[in-house]
């Protein structure tokens, strides 16, 4: 296969050119694609038709739980993918999971209603890790500041960091997470989604960009917790949407019916920030729109027809007037003018390679684990 030089969309799903490392066969049909038949589909089905892997994981985290107060952590964002898993963690598994949950500033009064709903009606407590507001905001106008893609590191890192927190301070030796095959098995280009754990990344941005100390943010290299939190404290995540049947207008039925869940307009929205970076930011600045992404992903496990996916496209995804809305609401929670806001539009585009990082170290730890079979993910393309 070879990456293309001009436009092009897949013929099977609708990643395209907007994707830089993207390739093609001679029918048209993207690597994107053959990375999940060759790499994923095998695991998708075997979550579909085979219970065994989930029974096994199941009774060995009853097992090491026993007397204690929690067997798992859940971290519950208010979206489908975690508000499903809470669900079937507690009603089919009977697990008694620590529910977490970070409030970096961002929620929607959306996310909010929906979390209070699942946990109310499950019987559970919640425990909410709330960010310094002053460390946040100087962390997210460093970004700005920084001009790369990836706006929403520091909410993704705090959600991360605080989750590993919480499960070496209570002891909790499983950790559930909602990253899945079913809504997620296409991967979101590495020049616009970096690695939001590469702390050398995350150092240099913030030293060139930010002129406080963050004395109380929750930092974690990805050494601390995929070697020192597994191996040495033995800690082990666990993606349950992967070991069961996950379809995601089934999993909105159970929600609605049984929670009242309100549903959001697009994958990620349950922040006010995403919303702003994937509806506004990055189609508009950076010319990638993240829905091709979330679609295809659905199309290649049979969840979505491709024109389908084509006409969710031809829709923007925020109107004008949705986006004045956010532009204002981010401009304003942060403290800047909306003039400085736009500023940080309009400034040079710069990418994770103009910055210090470790990426050789990222892409030779994955090749190492996909090797000895330890982690069973697509290909990755740097």
């Amino acid at each position: 296969m070879n990456i293309s030089t001009e436009y092009r969309q897949c013929t099977n799903c609708v990643m395209d050119t907007s994707d830089p490392m993207i390739q093609f066969d001679s029918d048209g049909v993207c690597d994107h694609c053959h990375d999940f038949t060759n790499h994923v589909k095998r695991h998708w089905e075997k979550s579909i038709n085979d219970e065994n892997d989930v029974n096994k994981i199941i009774q060995k985290i009853k097992k090491d739980g026993k007397n204690k107060e929690y067997d798992c952590i859940i971290g519950l964002s208010g979206g489908i993918d975690s508000s499903y898993m809470l669900h079937v963690a507690v009603t089919k598994f009977n697990l008694r999971p620590l529910v977490f949950h970070v409030d970096g500033g961002w929620n929607s009064e959306i996310a909010v209603n929906n979390i209070y709903s699942i946990v109310d009606k499950l019987g559970l407590d919640l425990y909410t890790e709330v960010i310094n507001w002053d460390e946040m905001r100087e962390f997210q106008l460093a970004f700005f500041k920084a001009g790369v893609p990836y706006l929403d590191i520091p909410q993704d890192h705090a959600f991360i960091a605080a989750l590993y927190k919480y499960a070496e301070k209570y002891n909790i030796k499983y950790i559930f997470n909602g990253g899945n095959f079913s809504t997620e098995c296409v991967q979101y280009p590495l020049k616009y989604y970096y690695y939001g754990t590469d702390m050398i990344f995350l150092n240099d941005i913030i030293k060139k960009h930010s002129n406080i100390s963050f004395e109380s943010y929750p930092f974690s290299s990805i050494f601390r917790h995929k070697l020192y939190l597994k191996y040495i404290k033995g800690i082990t995540v666990v993606k349950l949407l992967n070991l069961i049947p996950y379809f995601k207008n089934n999993a909105i039925k159970v929600l609605i019916d049984q929670y009242n869940y309100k549903p959001y307009q697009q994958k990620h929205f349950e922040s006010r920030f995403t919303r702003f970076f994937e509806g506004y930011w990055l189609p508009m600045r950076f010319g990638f729109d993240p829905r091709r992404v979330q679609l295809s992903s659905l199309i290649l496990t049979g969840q979505l027809q491709r024109n389908e996916a084509l006409e969710i496209l031809n829709k923007p995804p925020l109107s004008e007037e949705q986006i004045n809305e956010e532009i204002y609401f981010i401009a304003s929670k942060l403290g800047i003018s909306i003039q400085e806001l736009t500023h940080y539009f309009s400034i040079p585009k710069k990418y994770y390679w103009d910055y210090k990082n470790q990426s050789s170290v990222f892409k030779f730890g994955a090749s190492v684990l996909n090797l000895l079979g330890i982690e069973k993910t697509k290909k990755r393309k740097f």
